[in-house]
């Protein structure tokens, strides 16, 4: 990493995640070795010592309790690179598809967004239920708002710095990417969706409650109709 303005500010938000994390910032940087860019972890002051591990491997760490959306819009606001991504801290993003996201802001997109559905993507962590769940948001929020999206709670995603200030996001938890996709329309935002495939994370539990956590998505989606 070098002092001057980086190219490229990687977000990742955390919560115990130990035995990952260390592992995400490896490959990423294997992968970012010819960019400018910096490494931002957003804790949620994880007992584990997720933040310290962060910090030796040269990450900048921040702290946000609220959530993940949360968590998310402090990282943006802080980054100084010219293309911001956020990324999960679980090794469910690949991160050889780094240059895909980043190539599709450097040409000239505002959000460039991964999907698990479109060809060439995938995921090995979806039973049929979120699945379905997925579908029924993506097919909720195209028909409310006029998008054309294949996926919609996918954390996997690159921004302009003029996207990040044009969406004003406000979510604190999971509904931050349903907002994204909801503000990047209603804004007319120049938006593209690449295809990504999302492993099985590594090791802990996942934080997403497909239900409780499907309900927020509900209200994001109609609450935005009204704002």
């Amino acid at each position: 990493m070098r002092s001057r303005r980086p190219e490229v500010s990687i977000i990742i938000p955390t919560l115990n995640e130990k035995r990952n994390i260390g592992e995400v910032l490896h490959s990423v940087k294997r992968v970012l070795k010819d960019y400018s860019y910096e490494i931002i972890v957003v804790d949620k002051h994880s007992p584990d010592g997720t933040a310290s591990i962060a910090r030796s491997l040269g990450a900048r760490v921040m702290y946000d309790d609220l959530g993940k959306g949360s968590a998310l819009v402090k990282g943006m606001k802080s980054a100084r690179g010219r293309v911001i991504v956020s990324m999960d801290a679980d090794l469910s993003n690949n991160p050889s598809e780094l240059r895909l996201l980043i190539s599709g802001i450097q040409i000239g997109y505002d959000v460039c967004m991964g999907s698990r559905f479109l060809t060439g993507g995938g995921s090995d962590d979806m039973p049929l239920f979120r699945k379905f769940g997925n579908k029924v948001f993506v097919s909720l929020v195209n028909l409310l708002y006029g998008s054309k999206y294949t996926d919609m709670c996918y954390g996997y995603r690159s921004f302009s710095r003029r996207a990040v200030r044009k969406l004003n996001l406000r979510e604190k938890g999971f509904g931050i990417e349903t907002e994204i996709n909801i503000k990047t329309q209603k804004a007319g935002l120049k938006a593209m969706e690449v295809p990504s495939y999302e492993k099985k994370r590594g090791s802990g539990e996942a934080k997403l409650r497909s239900f409780s956590d499907g309900y927020r998505i509900l209200k994001t989606i109609f609450r935005n109709m009204f704002s």
